[in-house]
């Protein structure tokens, strides 16, 4: 099949950085020279406990050994093993998981879970939204003209402006079934979502019975510090979904629920075939483990203040919360990343292109970033 560059093989649909990497160690990279790079970007939100994290690979290649598949038509132990010390994370707010493969997957899910049974047609979403890239998810993905391709959306999308208290009045329509934000949208940049704004947005709809779905595939999984971003908030919302970082790489999703919703579904209203198997369910137990072991919610947030009051001595703007932080620079940060490549700094950019993002591995330290710091002020 011919690619859409007219060479044979994978498609162009990315814009990749100039580099081959062949394998990581910790919090670092090499390219296929042997090229060492600080990887800040933690393979997009994703390496949890760095490359090669000793726990995670012996659980799964233990799991391998013993059972490298199995359909969810039957019980794993490990899959309970997984799904409890999940919910162990979380607060008694959230009663049960669905665990699938991806963001977009857990997005789509958690949509259909929100909308079913209201009756209801439309689905609220944020300025600045990144979902992923199905029908509903993409559906609530700001600025998807150019690649939604599908000929009408499952719903129709309501906007809103999380600056503006007053677009909260959007919400006043007896359509709207459910509302979808980031806490921290990583995507438009790492920003924070005000907090007031989203106790606000909470409040509303508990009144008016539209159910709120905290994206938290991003800034999930104590990459903001505590396990969710959305634990600052007054009111838990009713579902929430992570992935990136849960399995420290290995691909998994998961939709938390409320007991209330919850009781709405029965067998056959979701299902995946590779979501919840063995090796997955192998990944989150020995992630949540290991980052609990290493007590890196306390470490995040040290790390990251340290971090942000270093970047703040050399006049940067910043934004974010946690590890999951956006630097705002007046024009694009093409070049800049460009050059940080070249000085083996392997850094993320954003929906914003002035807007240099990074996500780390949650293990980097202040001997790993101090060097970073020293060239980005060289180089600024």
């Amino acid at each position: 099949m011919q690619c859409l560059d007219g060479s044979r093989g994978e498609l162009n649909v990315y814009k990749r950085l100039p580099v081959t990497l062949v394998r990581g160690e910790g919090v670092y990279v090499y390219d296929d020279q042997g090229k060492r790079y600080l990887d800040l970007y933690g393979g997009h939100a994703v390496a949890t406990l760095g490359y090669g994290p000793t726990a995670v690979t012996e659980a799964i290649s233990e799991q391998a050994r013993q059972l490298f598949f199995q359909t969810n038509a039957v019980e794993l132990r490990n899959r309970q093993l997984a799904t409890e010390s999940l919910l162990n994370c979380v607060s008694g707010t959230y009663t049960g998981a669905f665990l699938c493969n991806t963001g977009a997957e857990a997005n789509e899910n958690a949509l259909r879970l929100a909308l079913f049974g209201t009756s209801r047609s439309k689905v609220a979403a944020m300025k600045g939204a990144f979902h992923g890239r199905s029908a509903a998810a993409g559906a609530v993905t700001e600025g998807n003209d150019s690649w939604y391709a599908f000929p009408r959306s499952p719903f129709e999308v309501v906007w809103l402006d999380p600056e503006d208290l007053k677009s909260l009045e959007k919400l006043d329509d007896p359509e709207i079934g459910a509302v979808i934000f980031e806490p921290v949208q990583g995507v438009a940049g790492a920003i924070d979502l005000p907090i007031k704004w989203l106790d606000e947005l909470q409040k509303f709809c508990r009144r008016h019975g539209i159910v709120t779905i905290a994206d938290e595939v991003q800034c999930g999984v104590l990459r903001t510090g505590p396990f969710l971003a959305s634990s600052s908030l007054e009111r838990e919302p009713d579902l929430v979904t992570l992935a990136k970082g849960l399995g420290s790489g290995f691909p998994v999703g998961a939709v938390l629920v409320t007991e209330s919703i919850a009781r709405r579904v029965s067998p056959g209203f979701l299902g995946t075939t590779f979501g919840g198997g063995p090796l997955a369910c192998a990944a989150i137990e020995a992630t949540l483990t290991e980052v609990g072991r290493r007590g890196l919610e306390e470490h995040v947030g040290k790390i990251s203040s340290w971090l942000k009051n270093e970047l703040g001595e050399l006049g940067l703007a910043l934004q974010g919360r946690g590890l999951l932080i956006g630097i705002k620079f007046s024009k694009s940060v093409h070049t800049l990343r460009h050059q940080l490549l070249e000085f083996g700094y392997l850094c993320g950019d954003a929906k914003d292109p002035n807007v240099l993002r990074l996500t780390p591995p949650l293990i980097i330290t202040k001997d790993d970033l101090a060097p970073f710091i020293e060239t980005l002020g060289e180089i600024i």
